[in-house]
């Protein structure tokens, strides 16, 4: 899958409105390191006014949020999940995320493409946005 491209993709416009309705984000895959692309990622996102929602299998906090081991562990409604995750994962993901039926968009990171999980994830009604990053996004697109 390394070399996949994204076959089911947003468009800028998409990736736009995506981005102006969601108040709350799952970030799976934020790393506690400050220098990792994760967890400057994330700060962003918390920064310019998103509720963050670290998950993450250690640590009990990130960036002063609760980290949570999975997505069926978080008590509290999300609208997208951004992922950090390598492409194997996805299909996983992708599961844990119809199983939730509250989020509205699942994003991953660049270089993160899995069109088998877009595709489970589309047909659940769900927005799909692969290999774009959250953060490059916002700043192009507010």
């Amino acid at each position: 899958m390394e070399c996949e491209l994204p076959k089911i993709n947003a468009n800028s416009q998409e990736i736009k409105s995506y981005l102006e309705e969601a108040k709350t984000i799952a970030i799976i895959g934020v790393s506690p390191d400050s220098t990792k692309a994760s967890n400057r990622v994330a700060h962003y996102l918390k920064e310019v006014g998103y509720k963050i929602i670290p998950v993450y299998p250690k640590y009990d906090e990130i960036l002063g949020e609760k980290v949570y081991r999975n997505l069926a562990e978080i008590d509290l409604p999300v609208d997208m999940v951004v992922i950090f995750r390598k492409p194997a994962a996805l299909d996983a993901i992708a599961d844990a995320v119809i199983a939730r039926g509250d989020i509205k968009t699942y994003w991953t990171q660049l270089e993160l493409i899995n069109n088998d999980a877009a595709q489970k994830v589309k047909d659940a009604g769900i927005n799909v946005v692969q290999n774009h990053c959250a953060m490059i996004e916002h700043k192009r697109l507010f």
